[in-house]
């Protein structure tokens, strides 16, 4: 395969210019420090020596040059003079590698010999539509999902590549989302005050491990989704902060420029070098990593002028609004850019709020992005389950509001990392009541996930009903897999997961209101819902019934779309999953009699807090009643 290096570079594609690129005989640098006075190399092949191996200025900014005999696996930074004689030493903004942390420097290294085994998988990911595709993802943080037995070192890309990969197969999971793997010297932050946005983290190996790491995956049919930062970066001055002794990528104005939330710095979205730095980004991973999409993180943050800011604390834009016009323009770049390039690639965003069009194509003035996060689907719904169920009655409208925008975008359903950390607890502590019903709830909650619209997200160790929040200086707590209640938590999620995979009418019209229908949803004396997923010509039906408190329902009579029998594709109250083995015996049949506006109806045995999903079977012959 030729490398991606050898084409002529453009705006989006920096990454075949700047930084630095082995050459016979040596390596040509190049970096984008248009205020600078002077720039050299200082590296540990010159002892660190600012005076010796100079670069060359040029009218567009770029300082380049070529230094002889440098070598694969030299460190090396940046000496940048300002005009006030303020001597930088700078990492490289394009390197490819860098120093494992606390160390700064960046790494000479070739990613031109990349070798590709997945062929099979780019062919097919472009052949597929995924908004009509199940797209069920495990979100992954690399250093805490599991760690080696003296717990001391991380695994590397390719022993991860192994062990998740046995591991997603079980599950069945369809991609592996990673928080973020850009090079960060700060462990507590997660990777989301990234400082390397062309170098996978040296924390877990070498860029040729993570290539292995993304090339096996693909191998087993496993996509693989990165998280992404463009919406700001740390001020650590060996990195982005006043680059070349002015703001260069950072506005000036810390009304603009600075982040009170994070003690970040926001990107000048409005200067034509910045956002094509940051769209060669997006573009790197997916061109020379075969990233399957990008989950752009803090997005609100970018789309509003005022985000967590004070009346006058921020500045207005040209029209006197709020609205960040550069950045909003700068999203619906990368967005045109990513899907032109890289067919079947998915772009996903992390936008709290009511922004309209975030997953609408650019051509109509949206954003757009393939999907969003369904925020309020997940707060909502967490409400809901942590709620008393002698309450919940009161609260259906927290299950049944997302019915009202449920099909203004296309939407992922999120249960992140974001929702077990910083005193949250974990998923499984945060359901009501006693032990028991703690897992009844967890095991309700996910499968109304996986029923409802929407394709999905789960963080790592809530498929196996971790009691404790997340702690990024860990593991997830795999010991609880020889307890049978978590098992059963585990055994669910597989089973949820096939279903989901299984099942078309639970993945083609994920986006299309026509593909789901409420049946039950203001049933508040029972606190039982039900609604059913179709797909769009109808030839398939599934039927989702939940009851929502400890108490069993006895000949509970839904109205069902079609005549025929229903098959009991999944109970989460089954002694399988931890539950109290309550069911249908299989199925049911439908009988006319009318129920909640259909003409057919079935009855059912609900068990205690829990989920029935229904498979309509219209070519079951029933068998003739026996004769006494």
């Amino acid at each position: 395969m030729t490398s991606t290096f050898d084409a002529p570079a453009d705006r989006t594609t920096l990454y075949r210019h700047l930084g630095a690129h082995l050459v016979d005989g040596g390596v040509n640098f190049a970096v984008w420090a248009p205020n600078a006075r002077e720039v050299s190399i200082i590296s540990d092949g010159n002892g660190w020596t600012p005076e010796r191996d100079w670069l060359n200025s040029s009218d567009t900014g770029v300082w380049s040059g070529f230094v002889e005999g440098v070598q694969p696996g030299t460190k090396y930074k940046y000496a940048i003079r300002t005009h006030e004689n303020q001597l930088l030493e700078k990492a490289d903004p394009v390197a490819f590698a860098a120093e494992m942390r606390p160390g700064t420097a960046s790494i000479v290294w070739s990613l031109r010999d990349l070798q590709w085994h997945d062929q099979n998988w780019l062919q097919k990911r472009g052949e597929t539509n995924w908004l009509e595709a199940p797209v069920s993802a495990y979100e992954v943080h690399p250093g805490s999902w599991k760690r080696p037995r003296d717990g001391r070192r991380f695994y590397n890309y390719r022993e991860l590549a192994h062990l998740l990969t046995e591991y997603i197969l079980e599950t069945a999971y369809t991609h592996v989302q990673l928080m973020p793997i850009t090079e960060h010297p700060f462990d507590g932050s997660w990777g989301y005050q990234t400082t390397g946005y062309f170098a996978p983290t040296s924390r877990f190996g070498t860029p040729h491990d993570f290539q292995y790491f993304v090339d096996y995956l693909h191998q087993h049919d496993i996509g693989v989704l990165l998280d992404w930062v463009p919406a700001h970066f740390p001020t650590d001055a060996h990195a982005l902060a006043h680059f070349d002794g002015t703001h260069l990528y950072e506005h000036a104005d810390p009304r603009l420029g600075f982040h009170p939330d994070w003690n970040t710095l926001i990107f000048n979205y409005g200067r034509r070098e910045v956002t094509e730095f940051l769209l060669s980004s997006a573009r790197f991973w997916c061109d020379v990593y075969h990233i399957d999409g990008l989950r752009v993180d803090a997005v609100a943050s970018m789309l509003y002028l005022d985000y967590s800011r004070e009346s006058g604390e921020w500045i207005p834009n040209k029209h006197g609004g709020r609205e960040n016009l550069e950045a909003i323009s700068f999203l619906q770049d990368f967005n045109t850019v990513m899907h032109a390039e890289f067919p079947g690639t998915m772009t996903i965003a992390e936008e709290s709020t009511a922004w309209p069009g975030v997953s609408r194509p650019v051509y109509t003035g949206g954003l757009g992005f393939t999907m969003k996060w369904d925020m309020g689907w997940m707060n909502d719904t967490l409400r809901f389950m942590k709620r008393d169920p002698i309450h919940r009655r009161w609260h259906l409208n927290d299950l049944t509001f997302r019915s009202i925008y449920a099909f203004t975008e296309n939407f992922m359903l999120p249960l992140s990392h974001d929702e077990v950390v910083h005193g949250k607890r974990s998923l499984l502590s945060q359901m009501s009541g006693d032990e028991w019903q703690k897992f009844a709830n967890l095991r309700v909650l996910y499968a109304v996930q996986f029923a409802a619209s929407g394709k999905k997200l789960q963080f790592m160790g809530g498929e196996i009903g971790q009691w404790n929040e997340w702690n990024h200086e860990g593991q997830i707590d795999w010991v609880l897999r020889t307890f049978e209640t978590h098992e059963g938590i585990r055994r669910l999620v597989c089973d949820l997961n096939r279903l989901y995979r299984d099942q078309r009418a639970l993945y083609t019209s994920d986006v299309h209101s026509d593909g789901f229908q409420w049946i039950v949803g203001d049933d508040r004396k029972n606190c039982v819902v039900a609604f059913s997923r179709q797909t769009l010509d109808s030839s398939e039906r599934i039927v989702v019934v939940a009851n929502l408190t400890p108490t069993p329902r006895h000949q509970y009579r839904i109205g069902v779309p079609a005549p025929g029998f229903y098959a009991e594709l999944l109970n989460t109250d089954a002694k399988w999953y931890g539950g109290s083995d309550v069911g249908n015996q299989g199925g049911v049949w439908t009988s006319k009699t009318d129920s909640h506006g259909h003409n057919q109806s079935v009855e059912l045995e609900l068990p205690p807090l829990s989920v029935t999903i229904l498979g309509h079977k219209p070519d079951q012959k029933r068998l003739p009643e026996p004769t006494v």
